[in-house]
């Protein structure tokens, strides 16, 4: 599967073009998107898009801001300098998706990423942020007080950012998601490098735990099976990766899971007999065993790779 259709909303918000026909009548009740018009833009044009898109939303720049195609997507990276340099112009921003590209713009594994610890030292109130795409990225541990939300969409997440997130301090985070991706694309974090934020040691408010799209889902359930951090939380996901009944019995037979709201296990490689078992031995639950996938003679994949 690949990522074929652009999101319409954004926290919560509706999303609007920066070059849209209207403006709304509040700007703050829309998030907005900033993109160039063509895949090979230069730098430039990216600048005077967003310098456009200030004049539209006032004061403090928008409160939550899609970053679609910069230009040469595939070949530059992503414009954390660009958003670091505006930063006290974007005053206002809470939310903001760094690179929000389908498939026909970019292969989510060929995105060029950057270095984004800055954007978390220059949007010291910054309460959301979802990066796609993994090639190039990096992370050092730090230190935000405001974020609540920190999501890495990729087809192959390098285990240094998974373990750059469980030495940060986020003290106000309540959702992480980690798409893991498989190892072809870069993604070679283990169970272990997930410890930290299993053992709940860090991330303390975290509620909502997403291992996505993740080739060695048998391993994470596995290792969820016993992990502290899972009595806090209310929602788990293990959708769109490659989980079979190994993975799944070691859920059945680990620690108890009636308290959570929901567990998503949708696009996997469960037999019926043990997707049924889940739906019954976890009632009150609402569990997502939906889009059952059939092994190939090569193995099993993730819903999200290249």
């Amino acid at each position: 599967m690949t990522i074929s259709s652009k999101i319409s909303t954004f926290a919560g918000l509706p999303i609007v073009a920066w070059d849209a026909d209207e403006t709304p009548d509040d700007p703050a009740a829309v998030a907005w998107r900033l993109e160039a018009e063509e895949f090979d833009a230069g730098e430039e044009e990216l600048e005077q898009a967003l310098e456009a898109l200030l004049k539209r939303t006032g004061d403090g720049g928008p409160g939550a801001l899609v970053v679609g195609e910069w230009g040469e997507s595939y070949g530059r990276a992503f414009p954390v300098d660009l958003l670091v340099r505006n930063a006290p112009r974007l005053s206002r921003l809470r939310s903001l998706f760094a690179a929000e590209l389908t498939f026909e713009q970019c292969e989510i594994s060929w995105i060029k990423q950057a270095d984004i610890t800055a954007l978390f030292e220059a949007f010291p109130q910054l309460e959301r942020l979802w990066v796609r795409g993994a090639d190039g990225l990096e992370l050092k541990p730090v230190r935000h007080e405001s974020l609540r939300e920190l999501a890495f969409e990729s087809g192959g997440l390098p285990a240094e950012i998974v373990r750059a997130v469980g030495a940060s301090d986020f003290p106000q985070l309540t959702h992480l998601e980690l798409w893991l991706g498989v190892d072809n694309y870069g993604g070679d974090a283990r169970a272990d490098d997930l410890a930290p934020i299993l053992s709940g040691r860090a991330l303390p408010a975290l509620t909502s735990l997403a291992v996505r799209n993740a080739e060695i889902a048998d391993e994470v359930a596995a290792a969820l099976a016993a992990a502290p951090v899972v009595a806090r939380l209310s929602a788990l996901d293990l959708s769109l990766g490659a989980l079979s009944d190994t993975g799944g019995e070691a859920l059945l037979a680990g620690q108890p899971l009636t308290h959570l709201t929901s567990l998503n296990l949708s696009h996997h490689f469960l037999s019926e007999e043990l997707a049924q078992r889940l739906v019954e031995e976890l009632p009150g639950v609402q569990v997502d065993v939906s889009d059952r996938q059939q092994e190939e003679e090569w193995g099993r994949y993730t819903a999200v790779s290249e």
